[in-house]
């Protein structure tokens, strides 16, 4: 049972989450329903958003799903009219969406893994940024909370692509939390969720047993917790086992 349950704290509120498809998306975008926000859940695969969107609506949570590939020009430009159209504010907008690509050394980095890397990680991430920007400064407490990872700060060897992709992403970040701390009501934090029960995780790590580590629900219950704090400018954390 997620932390939330039960409870409406977020009743009223617009969320938007990226990735929302599995994993840690999809886990944060049933707790923040449960919590009463209205949720819009995006990924590429349509059919698992339909499936996240009955598991929310089973529940008595309210969602809408937007499917759409980060990549494709003008993509997230449409969602925020679209969005627009129908509401005033944004509330929270979860970063969650991620691209991993092949691991290996630098020397051999293929070149259209690592673009997708950057169009997913970095590009979409300013995009979004971008054009939600106007509906979180309506908000009377915005909340943009990136997933990020270790990597960004301690790349190790072979992550290069990665690691390289998600430093820029915390950069990205970084710099405007420090733009709109002073100018607006929103607050960016950048998470690490840590090692974490998701398929990206078994890609990377195929030999290890997914029960040793945490669920997305445990990351999930914290950012539902987090959008409710009150924090300055930048703020980080880890989410360590419950």
């Amino acid at each position: 049972m997620s932390g939330s349950e039960g409870s409406k704290v977020l009743e009223g509120q617009l969320a938007l989450v990226t990735g929302a498809s599995q994993g840690i998306g999809a886990a944060t975008a049933r707790a923040l329903a449960a919590a009463g926000a209205h949720v819009i859940i995006t990924g590429r695969n349509a059919k698992l958003l339909e499936e996240v969107e009955e598991q929310i609506h089973n529940a008595g949570g309210n969602a809408t799903i937007a499917p759409l590939d980060l990549g494709e020009p003008d993509a997230i430009a449409r969602l925020a009219t679209a969005i627009a159209n129908r509401w005033d504010a944004l509330d929270i907008m979860i970063l969650s969406a991620a691209y991993l690509p092949q691991l290996g050394p630098v020397t051999q980095i293929e070149p259209r893994f690592f673009n997708q890397a950057i169009t997913t990680n970095v590009l979409a991430t300013q995009a979004l940024i971008a054009a939600f920007d106007p509906m979180l400064k309506r908000s009377r407490n915005a909340r943009i909370v990136g997933l990020n990872s270790s990597l960004a700060t301690a790349p190790r060897a072979y992550w290069g692509a990665y690691a390289a992709s998600k430093a820029a992403f915390e950069a990205l970040l970084e710099c405007h939390a420090q733009e709109v701390a002073r100018i607006s009501e929103i607050r960016v934090a950048i998470v690490d969720p840590g090692a974490t029960r998701t398929a990206m995780r078994a890609r990377a790590y195929p030999g290890e047993d997914p029960q040793t580590v945490k669920a997305p629900e445990v990351v999930a219950d914290r950012i539902v917790a987090l959008v409710q704090e009150d924090f300055a400018t930048c703020h980080r954390e880890r989410v360590e086992a419950a």
